[in-house]
């Protein structure tokens, strides 16, 4: 009954975590990328930057982002455009419903926000640059 982790547990959790969430993101980024051209009419105008504009972003965002993300590479960086991207799916698509159908987007942030408080770990691109 030791709350004791070593240092690998502690480096494969952070792994997991990683290919986890860098993967599902990636997933729905690839789905807003290959119907880009059928998104963008329909999709949210965030902050009168056009609905082509904002897809392009959140493209960026959940998928390429996603990808450094998975392979841990400049991880507190790229972290960054995937908070502000669920803060405001959060709040602008899912009208702050954090249990009901914003769930999704609120345990993307919560895991988001670990990742740019914790870091990678040492199992990552990151990691063996000895950042």
């Amino acid at each position: 009954m030791s709350t004791y982790y070593s240092a690998g547990a502690f480096n494969g959790a952070m792994l997991l975590h990683r290919l986890v969430f860098g993967i599902l993101m990636m997933a729905n980024g690839y789905d807003k990328l290959v119907h880009y051209n059928s998104m963008k009419k329909d999709f949210m105008n965030f902050m009168g930057l056009g609905s082509s504009i904002s897809l392009l972003l959140v493209i960026f965002a959940e998928f390429f982002c996603a990808l450094f993300i998975t392979l841990g590479l400049f991880t507190r960086l790229t972290v960054i455009p995937l908070i502000i991207c669920m803060a405001v799916a959060l709040i602008k698509a899912h009208d702050m419903d954090i249990l009901g159908e914003g769930s999704g987007a609120t345990l993307y942030l919560g895991a988001y926000l670990v990742l740019l408080i914790v870091g990678p770990g040492k199992i990552s691109v990151d990691g063996l640059a000895g950042k």
